[in-house]
């Protein structure tokens, strides 16, 4: 019902705004380099630079050195999934192409679009591609050189973590998901090194024996809690109004930035088969999961810069209202990940939830284990911006227009830099000789760790660092200042604590995820700051 309502309105804006761009005479992108950087979520993964987020002074202090890495990383190029905007739209137009294509054989597409005569869909649903297993290596490469190399101290010319370095075996936690455990595979293949070491082993005893690392393996699909898909024990995530606010957001504003691109697209198009807005957003969709699938594809073309910049404030516009400040449930998504990392850092198991905490792993040091140099948890581009909800992380406080068209460039709320494909969320912890170091405002590369004056026995004073693809956040933006007394941002450990006191209590948990609440007025871009209370304007309780 609430699809056909959306679909109404949008086909009544289509038609007030058909000739808004249709004189917009702009030339096609063709350069797939800038393209992909376009496609939100659905972006292969790049670096931010270090001061991508406005963090002024990127380098490490003197004295100063990484202890611990907690990274949440998310899954790589996986196909489109099932989602009404996503693969069922993809899936659709493939199919009323087939159907036209295979009824009307003499009838042919012209120009650009004659690659559509003979054009045949050749992907699946959810998994994850080839590429996307090798994001996820070269991630595994990335860490054990950035993290790995000074945690373990490592050995000249060592280029991957070594059995001998063992003195606990790591833990790597993933869903049960297809796409999510592959990926945890994949980037273990890269951090542990068995088909890349000195004398080869074809056979990659070391890898799959188990003695390198152990995994725990957390149920996905159910009701079962899980911090890594924390939708599946947040009801309310999966009512077919709050869970999916961003959804219908996101209709309107295809009508709004693609009647010129459709009117392109039929120019080309035999007489008989129609384009509609909704066919040439799944173009452009083709295009990117072609490209993470394929490498290449005939739809990436077809497009000019402003309506690739629209395509990425679709999903941008999907993710604030379904999983951020926008959706009631955006903080109770993030707090059990949340609530784990706290616990790490305070070396605490959790014996009890009250939230998407899997008590029965978190209570035990074979499953959660303190104290460990790293910890790598795989997981979902959602999470990750639940997370970041959930922190009160205010930087990204700031929701994508519904209306404006050429987005606003320099929005803060941008996926493509937030969770692309293999994106990673890493949390540093650092030790430093003095408790007010000086900030260093280049970066600097960590040869071994006592390089800048590092010494283990005398780094008593704890900081936080956290890192969003490489790009340093500015955590001084945590709601209530406690991190806000620095440039580099390094907040000390005890004041990131005390800056995630309230975390939980702000997400009202048990009330967003299960109270029997209706939205009076769902789908006009309302910032709920990610929760939900009875005394929330725009409310009605059962």
């Amino acid at each position: 019902m609430y699809l056909l309502h959306v679909l109404a309105s949008v086909a009544a804006i289509a038609n007030g705004v058909a000739t808004q761009y249709s004189e917009r005479q702009e030339s096609l992108l063709t350069d797939i380099n800038v393209i992909e950087h376009f496609w939100g979520q659905i972006s292969p993964y790049a670096d931010n630079a270090e001061n991508f987020f406005g963090v002024k002074d990127i380098g490490l202090p003197d004295g100063c050195q990484i202890e611990q890495a907690h990274s949440l990383q998310r899954h790589a190029q996986r196909f489109p999934t099932s989602s009404m905007e996503d693969g069922e739209n993809d899936e659709n137009f493939a199919s009323k192409l087939k159907n036209f294509t295979s009824a009307n054989p003499n009838a042919s597409f012209t120009g650009p679009l004659a690659f559509l005569n003979s054009y045949e869909y050749v992907m699946t649903e959810s998994f994850l591609t080839g590429i996307g297993a090798s994001t996820e290596f070269q991630s595994g490469v990335k860490f054990w050189n950035r993290y790995g190399r000074t945690l373990y101290n490592a050995s000249v010319g060592q280029v991957a973590f070594n059995a001998s370095d063992l003195g606990a075996k790591p833990v790597l936690r993933t869903t049960s998901q297809s796409r999510i455990e592959n990926s945890q595979i994949s980037w273990a293949l890269g951090f542990f090194g068995p088909s890349f070491e000195l004398m080869p082993d074809p056979s990659l005893s070391s890898f799959v024996n188990g003695s390198l690392y152990d995994v725990v393996i957390i149920p996905e699909g159910g009701t079962e809690n899980n911090t890594l898909a924390s939708y599946d024990s947040c009801f309310n995530d999966n009512d077919p109004e709050i869970g999916y606010l961003g959804d219908y957001d996101l209709y309107p504003y295809i009508a709004n930035y693609l009647p010129a691109a459709t009117a392109r697209m039929q120019q080309y198009a035999p007489k008989g088969f129609t384009f509609n807005t909704n066919d040439t957003y799944a173009m452009q969709s083709i295009c990117a999961y072609e490209t993470n699938y394929l490498g290449t594809s005939d739809f990436c073309s077809l497009f000019t810069e402003d309506e690739w910049k629209g395509f990425e404030n679709t999903l941008d516009i999907e993710y604030y209202f379904d999983y951020s400040f926008g959706n009631p449930t955006g903080r109770a998504q993030g707090i059990g990940y949340l609530q784990e990392l706290l616990a790490r850092l305070e070396e605490q198991y959790i014996m009890s939830s009250n939230s998407s905490v899997n008590s029965t792993l978190d209570d035990n040091a074979a499953d959660f284990p303190l104290g460990r140099p790293f910890y790598v948890d795989f997981s979902h581009d959602d999470i990750i911006v639940s997370v970041l909800t959930a922190m009160s992380l205010d930087y990204f406080r700031e929701a994508p227009s519904l209306t404006q068209y050429p987005p606003d460039p320099e929005r803060h709320f941008i996926l493509s830099s937030m969770t692309p494909f293999g994106g990673r969320l890493i949390t540093e912890v650092i030790g430093c000789a003095d408790a007010d170091p000086k900030p260093v405002h280049n970066q600097r590369t960590q040869y071994y760790p006592t390089q800048y004056g590092y010494d283990p026995s005398n780094a008593s004073n704890k900081f936080v660092r956290m890192r969003l693809n490489n790009g340093i956040l500015p955590i001084e933006t945590i709601r209530g200042g406690a991190c806000s007394h620095r440039t580099d941002g390094l907040c000390k450990l005890e004041s990131f604590l005390a800056s995630q006191t309230n975390a939980y209590a702000q997400s009202n948990y048990d009330y967003a995820c299960f109270a029997n609440y209706t939205l009076l007025d769902p789908f006009n871009g309302y910032d709920y700051d990610g929760t939900i209370n009875e005394s929330t304007p725009g409310i009605s309780h059962a």
